[in-house]
């Protein structure tokens, strides 16, 4: 026969002891090896390359910039027009959400344009800016847009016409 003050012991020690068990459990750490990073995928987005628009220059020429927002500017003696399209270049990322990307640019690239000349296209700055943790999930894109400079000589070095080329931009996984 359990008496009444041997029932309160014996419920105090098994109190204590499943005290100290959860006390302790709440000290383990359990863990797993880390998921493999996934390798990104970059890809050009052909509906949105970098233009900078119609423009003309006088004198000896200067700069037309597209930021990475897609406002237009310019330096020098270069008249912006209000005609043709404007647009940064843009990259469509699949990626593991939360994976930190570097953009790094090329070297500045030689333009050569439909009547002879050239311009030199400067690469501008990325939106949204690197280094950038990407924040889709993998189903999704993660969209950047980059900007750019180019610069235009006097009307002999830099006549008026199409000008094209190809940049290179490296996106790179950390």
């Amino acid at each position: 026969m359990i008496n009444h003050s041997t029932y309160v012991r014996s419920r105090w020690y098994l109190q204590i002891a499943l005290g100290s068990i959860l006390l302790l459990l709440l000290y383990v750490s359990v863990s797993a090896q880390e998921m493999p990073p996934r390798p990104i995928n970059v890809s050009v987005n052909m509906s949105q390359n970098l233009s900078f628009g119609v423009f003309y220059q006088y004198g000896s020429g200067g700069t037309v910039i597209v930021s990475s927002s897609g406002a237009r500017s310019s330096t020098g003696s270069i008249v912006l027009l209000s005609a043709g399209t404007i647009s940064t270049s843009r990259f469509d990322i699949t990626a593991n959400p939360g994976t930190l990307i570097t953009i790094v640019n090329g070297s500045d690239v030689s333009l050569n344009g439909s009547g002879g000349g050239t311009m030199m296209l400067h690469i501008g700055a990325s939106s949204p800016s690197s280094p950038m943790v990407t924040t889709q999930p993998r189903s999704s894109v993660n969209i950047v847009y980059v900007g750019g400079t180019i610069t235009v000589g006097n009307s002999a070095a830099s006549p008026p016409g199409n000008y094209s080329g190809t940049f290179q931009i490296t996106f790179v996984q950390q």
